[in-house]
């Protein structure tokens, strides 16, 4: 593998299809610190609020979550907003979430505006909470283990609902969780709700959950990916971020058999971060790979480090 001298290679791929994505600031900030769990470690009689900014840290976080369950054989029903069920369908798929077999067994349900609390009438805090019942019964009438139930709170942005209905609802749901068989993630959209909902939808809630981040500024993001599981990484990447870069792979190489790096989003890689790449993949057995997912340009990159020799390192282009 040759050992890049004078300028590194780079190449930017176009423009980024969405936006960076940010932590939250201010007073959410501490409270997702201080009750802050990933995803997969949500148990049978937790309540948590998982807070998301763009499409893809959305999806992974709730095909994590509802996997997760598939695989204890609990019951999953996903209450969906403004995301048309067959389209939710599709992005558990994508992510290797086997949703049709579920949903044909039963274990899978999605419940679209028209077939959840959101149809019929007001919402109501007593309507959800009388829903989710419903939903614990037939859980319960099934023979499965649990329930595990992920809803798109985005309805409570609109102007036909009450403010005071999401925090009533989020306080009267605690009560359904007495039987010891549920499981709840609430979904909320940063960029949909001010700071003040954000703070009480985290407060209100024993369990916060979010994106692991290993380095999250308007340049450069990188963060973990649970489905495929790995590390993704936005923006423009180069030498002066070498740190972060090998922390996601380090963990990544703990954590995983098969790492998938996916640098869809990536604007721009020079060839220090290339090159520290595929030493990383190195350190890998040859039994374990490292599987890159990016552009054609980003892909060249790759090759003009000599990344595309590694063994250990397989490439796919997006």
């Amino acid at each position: 593998m040759p050992d890049p001298t004078g300028p590194v290679p780079g190449v930017f791929a176009g423009p980024l299809d969405g936006k960076l994505v940010t932590r939250p600031a201010g007073p959410l900030e501490g409270l997702l610190m201080a009750d802050a769990v990933t995803v997969d470690q949500l148990r049978v009689g937790d309540h948590a609020c998982l807070t998301f900014t763009e499409p893809e840290e959305r999806w992974d976080l709730v095909a994590e979550f509802v996997a997760d369950g598939l695989n204890l054989g609990q019951r999953i029903v996903c209450f969906t907003d403004l995301v048309a069920p067959d389209d939710v369908t599709g992005e558990l798929v994508v992510r290797e979430v086997a949703a049709g077999a579920a949903l044909k067994r039963g274990q899978l349900v999605l419940r679209g505006g028209q077939d959840s609390w959101l149809a019929g009438g007001p919402v109501t805090a007593e309507r959800m909470v009388a829903a989710i019942a419903e939903e614990i019964e037939r859980t319960t009438s099934g023979g499965f283990t649990g329930l595990r139930i992920t809803a798109d709170m985005c309805w409570a942005t609109r102007a036909v609902v009450a403010a005071d209905q999401l925090v009533a609802f989020e306080r009267q749901a605690a009560r359904l969780f007495n039987a010891g068989e549920l499981t709840i993630s609430c979904q909320y959209d940063r960029d949909s709700f001010d700071p003040v909902t954000l703070a009480f939808a985290a407060d209100a809630h024993p369990k916060t959950v979010a994106a692991v981040v290993y380095h999250d500024t308007p340049i450069l993001r990188i963060w973990r990916q649970h489905r495929p599981a790995g590390v993704r990484i936005a923006g423009e990447l180069d030498f002066t971020q070498l740190e972060p870069l090998q922390q996601a792979l380090a963990e990544a190489f703990r954590l995983d058999d098969s790492i998938h790096l996916n640098l869809t989003k990536l604007l721009f890689i020079d060839g220090a971060a290339a090159m520290a790449v595929a030493k990383a993949a190195l350190t890998l057995p040859p039994d374990r790979e490292v599987i890159v997912e990016c552009s054609p340009e980003v892909a060249m990159v790759f090759d003009a480090v000599g990344a595309s020799d590694v063994e250990q390192l397989r490439f796919r282009a997006r």
